[in-house]
């Protein structure tokens, strides 16, 4: 063990243990209050390249009414609480900032699968948050994997 000088041993009292700081999230290079202000215009020069393709080209109005339905469910929903799931199959929808808060039940092709929007996700497609398969569980082979499976003894 150590053994500490009164010089240390006073630094180590007066301290308090330090409040924990969160990084401040940033969408290349610029934080999400700034994001939430920027138009679509300023908003699309800072998307990857397929992304700008697709908004350059127009998007169709039912990805409009996928975002008119999120601010509803929002708005009615009461303070520091998660707004109702708004259910949907557009799978290629691109998560954008305002859509941060949200709850999207995105269609896996069976049921919907309810997706919180986070900052994280700006940029992605909701598909990415969807799983359309259940991933293989290895195990066992099942009767008809090979020619000595079909050997099955009777107990």
């Amino acid at each position: 063990p150590r053994k500490y000088t009164t010089r240390e041993s006073g630094k180590m009292a007066d301290t308090q243990p330090k409040k924990r700081t969160f990084r401040k999230f940033q969408y290349r290079g610029i934080e999400l209050d700034a994001l939430l202000d920027l138009n679509q215009k300023e908003l699309v020069k800072l998307f990857p390249s397929r992304i700008r393709r697709r908004f350059a080209r127009g998007l169709p109005r039912k990805y409009t009414t996928l975002l008119k339905k999120l601010r509803k469910a929002k708005k009615e929903a009461p303070m520091h609480e998660k707004p109702e799931a708004v259910k949907t199959h557009l799978r290629n929808m691109i998560i954008v900032p305002e859509m941060i808060g949200s709850v999207v039940g995105v269609y896996n092709g069976k049921s919907y699968v309810g997706v919180e929007i986070k900052a994280e996700m700006i940029g992605t497609y909701l598909a990415e948050y969807s799983i359309t398969y259940k991933p293989v569980k290895h195990g066992r082979p099942g009767i008809g994997a090979t020619a000595s499976s079909k050997f099955v003894p009777l107990k």
